[in-house]
């Protein structure tokens, strides 16, 4: 017997399931309904239209329906909405757009892919012609088309995840005067605070306004009001506040609903519903790693869950792992990645962590782009389970943090990244990749071969006037230090040990932390009990001072930053 699958919503979900059940069942009727004009498209790279990376908005539109209808024989219908599911006649009611009729159609099994919508806050002038959001083709369209044509200068994006730091790189690279605006004290709540100064520096210095720890009051014609009461300027505002599933056609059809407000799905993207699945934006999954419900609206989940369901609903045995939580984002002239837990989530799921901070090359210092790789290690205190990472930098930084998720997955741990056999070619990486070389700092700490100090910590040992050791050559000292630092090189330091006290703490850096932790490790084995490496070291510390000094005006605890 023919059996009749139809799919609400296209794009990630909805049209990789349509795929997989067409590849299962050549048979099949299948029927995909999207309420827009376009069953399918790129919607990850949607901010890149604004700037002209993609020049053409239609290249944005991935398939057609009738590239549906001839090459897989299924049925896309474009401005056509699912508005009821009556589940016990398993029919759907469908308003058409275009002839402005209703009808109903049956099915075998529903799948919902309905995704996310954009928060619209209940502020004043949030539904102004000039403030625009970004979810689909058309919405790009319209906000290019209005920037252009009104010859709008400044413009606020509101939001400082991955769509709003998108959003507003694109436009800068077009030439417009940006503000971002977050209500959070970061962008990018992947990363933790000491790596995201690294973004906030570079958003500054590439002409970005930012500003941070102020949400967004109300919009007038020409500025947008923060919290604060600070007026900026926007002739155009996007709101990138976040998304919320689309439940509305789940809770009125009364499928269960899970307590992150998505749509509750078991291990195979059932519903509550047999005869129904839902997968994507709009759907509930399970974190590994918190052991916990939560949501995840990437690409990347909702097509392996599209191709779950669709297997399930053809008796293919599937294992749900759950999910851990793995992206990546370019800003301008960095690529930025994580996977897993950061400190910050880890402390609040009451996880007893540590961590690495280092800065190595990204391939060997010989060859040409050779850049320095920010990488932060997480992992569990004292199992050394593997937590998470984040990586920031020119390089790959995509390729360490797929290892490092890799890793996750099997339940790994530092003994396991250590011992990790990777590619290496001096233009690609180095012998000792950056994460195996995380994972062998980790092991250090975790097994009290020495201690540290982290570079948010560096600002409270300056003012209490703590002993410091900058151990870099006297040239890089006089270009910039701590203010209270006392110079004396890694080449020198066994010819001045009367000027190292034994009787109070001493903590060390260098650039990057490679020769202050060798000085600590050579005093440890001198007798020095209180000796700590500074976790990130100049370059580190510099970064993470940098945006704080510049919007509060205090006293800085360097002579000058250090930024290579």
């Amino acid at each position: 017997m023919t059996r009749k699958v139809l799919i609400v919503g296209g794009v990630a979900g909805g049209a990789s399931v349509a795929a997989r059940v067409r590849r299962l069942d050549e048979r099949a009727e299948i029927i995909m309904f999207e309420k827009g004009p376009h069953v399918s498209f790129s919607n990850c790279s949607l901010p890149y239209h604004l700037s002209g990376i993609i020049e053409d908005s239609e290249k944005l539109v991935l398939s057609s329906p009738e590239t549906f209808k001839k090459r897989y024989n299924i049925e896309a219908r474009v401005n056509q909405e699912v508005i009821k599911i009556n589940r016990d006649a398993k029919t759907v009611t469908v308003k058409d757009y275009l002839t402005d009729q209703t009808y109903e159609e049956s099915y075998d099994k529903l799948v919902l892919s309905p995704g996310a919508k954009p928060i619209r806050p209940n502020l004043t002038g949030v539904n102004r012609d000039h403030v625009f959001t970004v979810r689909n083709v058309v919405d790009i369209e319209r906000l290019n088309a209005y920037i252009k044509y009104n010859g709008i200068k400044d413009i606020a994006v509101v939001g400082g995840g991955f769509i709003g730091v998108e959003v507003a790189e694109n436009l800068r690279l077009a030439g417009y005067n940006v503000t971002l605006v977050e209500f959070a004290n970061q962008v990018l709540a992947p990363f933790d605070a000491d790596m995201a100064q690294i973004l906030h520096k570079e958003l500054i210095d590439q002409g970005v306004e930012l500003v941070l720890n102020d949400g967004l009051a109300e919009i007038s014609e020409q500025c947008i009001i923060t919290n604060s009461g600070r007026k900026i300027e926007a002739q155009a505002v996007v709101l990138a506040i976040g998304v919320q599933p689309e439940t509305d056609l789940a809770k009125d059809a009364g499928l269960e609903i899970g307590e992150t407000n998505a749509i509750k799905v078991d291990s195979n993207y059932l519903t509550s519903d047999k005869h129904i699945y839902a997968v994507g934006d709009a759907i509930e999954v399970y974190h590994r790693l918190l052991q916990k419900p939560t949501r995840l609206p990437l690409a990347g989940p909702a097509q392996k869950q599209a191709r779950a369901a669709a297997d399930h609903m053809y008796g293919m045995p599937i294992r749900n792992n759950g999910v851990i939580g793995s992206s990546s984002i370019h800003v301008f002239e960095l690529n930025a990645a994580s996977t897993g837990l950061n400190a910050k989530t880890a402390e609040q799921a009451g996880i007893k962590y540590d961590y690495v901070y280092i800065m190595p090359q990204d391939k060997v210092g010989l060859m040409p782009d050779s850049h320095t790789l920010h990488f932060k290690l997480i992992y569990e205190y004292p199992t050394g389970r593997i937590l998470g990472a984040q990586a920031i930098g020119k390089g790959n930084v995509d390729k360490r943090i797929d290892v490092v998720a890799t890793m996750i997955t099997m339940n790994g741990t530092l003994e396991d990244l250590k011992d990790l056999e990777l590619t290496y070619s001096p233009m690609l990486g180095t012998a000792k990749d950056v994460v195996n070389h995380a994972a062998l700092v980790g092991l250090n700490l975790l097994h009290g071969r020495y201690k540290e100090v982290k570079v948010s910590e560096v600002r409270e040992l300056v003012e209490s006037d703590a002993f410091i050791i900058d151990a870099r050559e006297a040239h890089e000292f006089n270009a910039g230090h701590l203010k209270n630092a006392i110079n004396i090189p890694l080449s020198e330091f066994r010819d001045r040990l009367d000027e190292i006290p034994k009787d109070r703490p001493v903590y060390i850096h260098c650039r990057s932390g490679q020769r202050s932790y060798n000085m600590v490790m050579a005093l440890t084995h001198l007798g020095y009990d209180h000796v700590y490496n500074i976790s990130g070291s100049y370059l580190g510390i510099s970064l993470y001072e940098y945006y704080h000094d510049l919007i509060s005006g205090r006293d800085k605890i360097v002579t000058n930053y250090n930024f290579n």
